[in-house]
């Protein structure tokens, strides 16, 4: 089933107003017709409608259930990505998105390789956003994540100080033990922010900070894992645990 984002505004009574480009996509490209159901998000909730009137330039969708699909995790993910090469940010956004991260924070760190002036962030920014909007109707999520604009290492640490775990998986890391003990301590409704060093990898520095302002240094395993095969595996762990330990379900 499809899924689309709506704003607020958008509804009106039980019903939600579509236009512009869902509205081409949905008439044009789906070719869908009246009796026809999708989804809609709208402020976190999705709703399965049912599409009542088509005109021109817009349709009205009838909400047949509310509440439909709780897609989001029972823990708040944030992934600081540090800066990689190429197109690789693109990839790490689409599949954190499916992953059911709440934000992506873009991190410029000692070792990448990428310099971004001030133009070039505020252009990448609205290409990743688009990208994760694409990644969140696709994967049906019930909001889209933001992609922030790109920080420093020293902000985005002092903002994942802030949270209620702060996971630092690094490739120097002693064992599995202190994965383990990062995963046992997580509770449902934690603020869980997640680093991901660049290519060249986390500075000594950079660690040294981490561990001054509580972030937990953690293993992935033996292998030393490309920055993009990284943010996908933290990500996917840290899916797992809170699916099938700290979900209701």
């Amino acid at each position: 089933m499809f899924n689309f984002f709506a704003e607020k505004e958008n509804r009106q009574g039980n019903s939600f107003v579509i236009a512009d480009g869902d509205y081409n996509h949905i008439v044009n490209v789906l070719r869908m017709k009246q009796g026809e159901t999708f989804l809609v998000s709208c402020e976190g909730v999705s709703n399965l409608c049912k599409i009542t009137e088509i005109y021109t330039a817009s349709l009205v969708a009838e909400i047949i259930e509310e509440n439909f699909n709780d897609t989001s995790l029972p823990v708040k993910l944030f992934l600081f990505q540090g800066l990689p090469k190429g197109d690789k940010m693109e990839l790490v956004i689409q599949k954190a998105v499916e992953l059911g991260v709440e934000e992506i924070i873009p991190v410029e760190m000692e070792n990448c390789v990428v310099k971004l002036d001030d133009k070039k962030k505020k252009s990448k920014q609205t290409r990743w956003q688009a990208i994760s909007e694409s990644a969140a109707k696709q994967s049906k999520r019930n909001s889209i994540p933001v992609v922030s604009s790109v920080v420093t290492y020293k902000q985005a640490v002092i903002r994942a100080k802030e949270m209620d775990a702060f996971l630092v998986p690094y490739e120097c890391a002693d064992g599995m033990a202190a994965t383990k003990s990062a995963l046992l301590s997580l509770k449902k409704g934690m603020n869980v922010g997640i680093f991901i060093g660049s290519e060249g990898g986390f500075a000594p520095k950079e660690i040294e900070l981490a561990r001054e302002n509580n972030g937990k240094i953690i293993s992935l395993g033996k292998r030393i894992l490309r920055t993009e095969t990284a943010a996908i595996t933290a990500l996917s762990m840290l899916m797992l645990y809170a699916e099938t330990e700290l979900s209701d379900d």
